[in-house]
């Protein structure tokens, strides 16, 4: 039950904290790509600002989704 709280409370903190994860991570995929480039391999480009941190969002809510249904399912009858 603990690792399912972790869980939960993973998903929570993506979903809470959606726009710096994604903006670094974001940061760093566009460090990759001009590294590829310069090296002429053309790779697609990196997400929008905006579509990262919707996906994000979306993985942190669905995460907490899943483990609540998760954690509600072990409880006894």
């Amino acid at each position: 039950m603990l690792i399912e709280v972790a869980r939960l409370l993973l998903g929570l903190s993506i979903a809470l904290f959606y726009r710096p994860i994604a903006s670094t991570i974001l940061q760093q995929e566009r460090v990759l790509d001009t590294y590829f480039r310069r090296r002429g391999l053309n790779l697609p480009s990196p997400l929008s600002d905006r579509t990262a941190q919707n996906l994000y969002f979306y993985i942190g809510v669905a995460i907490c989704l899943l483990e609540a249904i998760r954690i509600w399912t072990m409880l006894p009858a």
